[in-house]
């Protein structure tokens, strides 16, 4: 079963997606909500629409770059695209902060980044071992920083996508 969030399951949602949403609109929400390759026959079953129609704007949403199509598979499979979600944070951060107040932020989080090295000893978050301990408690606490960091690392490119757009009206400027 594929791995969805948030599931259209309540008759609220269903009434609201029927009185207030077209058929594009509940293919979005769907696929936005899709976090493994998911058949667009099943796309379709959570959107309540036809599996034409949910290829159709499936394939539409790919062409955006919001979702990821594998149109070879049978039948084809669609997710969501990471990467646009993250372009689509780190807009909202762009409009909602200053410059300044980003590169604060992205100044408060590479201090975080440098003392997680320093306590793990290494730059890179996925070479830490966190079970080289007996004690649960201590393998727990690793695990939560561990995690903790990869949120800091991900954070950091996000408020420097924001600072990005920000400073270039918009628009990105190519590496």
């Amino acid at each position: 079963m594929t791995e969805f969030d948030p599931a259209p399951t309540s008759d609220d949602t269903q009434h609201r997606w029927q009185t207030g949403t077209d058929t594009f609109g509940r293919v979005y929400d769907v696929v936005l909500g899709v976090t493994s390759p998911t058949a667009y026959t099943e796309i379709a079953e959570l959107a309540d629409c036809s599996p034409n129609a949910a290829k159709k704007h499936l394939d539409r949403l790919a062409e955006m770059g919001i979702a990821r199509a594998e149109r070879d598979s049978r039948p084809a499979t669609y997710e969501r695209n990471e990467g646009y979600l993250e372009w689509q944070d780190a807009s909202r951060i762009a409009t909602e902060l200053s410059i300044e107040a980003i590169i604060d932020r992205v100044e408060a989080l590479e201090n975080q980044r440098t003392e997680y090295e320093a306590q793990f000893e290494t730059t890179d978050p996925t070479a830490v071992s966190v079970f080289d301990h007996d004690d649960h408690e201590t393998i727990h606490e690793r695990m939560t920083a561990v995690s903790e960091w990869q949120g800091v690392i991900r954070d950091i490119r996000l408020y420097e996508l924001a600072r990005q757009l920000s400073q270039n009206d918009g628009h990105l400027i190519p590496a």
